[in-house]
């Protein structure tokens, strides 16, 4: 009987875990939805110092947990070419998909449905962010990637 009761006890402590859990994912989601438009980006250029990129863009996230972003390069030439991973064609960034936020590791990962580069389509792409003010701050989780977006809310 008594196992009975721990066990039971365990259950009920967590499925309490995991609502609490999915709330507070849920609450820190809210904190996304609506638009955003491009304050700067810093990204390392071909001599390895991060370098302000001359750029506007939009990053839009809706309540059912949807996301697209589209950022245009003014001057797509000083775009890095080595850059880990290609998230650009020609200066312009535009993909949508999915978002699902983890509030415990302060992170989003955005599931890439559809993309100018297409070797994006499929990929799961977790991302670092920060609130400050009206400020979405995002960076890379990858350690071999050191840019940094910053997003000012509509």
């Amino acid at each position: 009987m008594k196992t009975t009761i721990a066990i039971w006890l365990a259950l009920l402590a967590a499925g309490m875990s995991f609502a609490q859990d999915r709330s507070r994912n849920e609450d820190a989601r809210n904190k996304f939805i609506g638009a955003w438009r491009l304050a700067w980006l810093d990204r390392p250029g071909s001599d390895g110092k991060v370098h302000r990129v001359d750029c506007t863009g939009l990053f839009v996230f809706t309540a059912d947990g949807h996301a697209s972003v589209q950022v245009m390069e003014r001057n797509p030439q000083t775009q890095a070419a080595s850059a880990p991973q290609q998230y650009s064609a020609g200066g312009y960034e535009a993909s949508w998909g999915a978002y699902s936020v983890n509030e415990a590791a302060h992170t989003f990962t955005f599931h890439i449905e559809g993309s100018l580069v297409r070797s994006l389509i499929g990929k799961d792409l977790p991302r670092a962010y920060e609130f400050s003010g009206n400020q979405l701050i995002v960076k890379s989780t990858r350690s071999d990637e050191h840019w940094r977006v910053v997003w000012e809310r509509y």
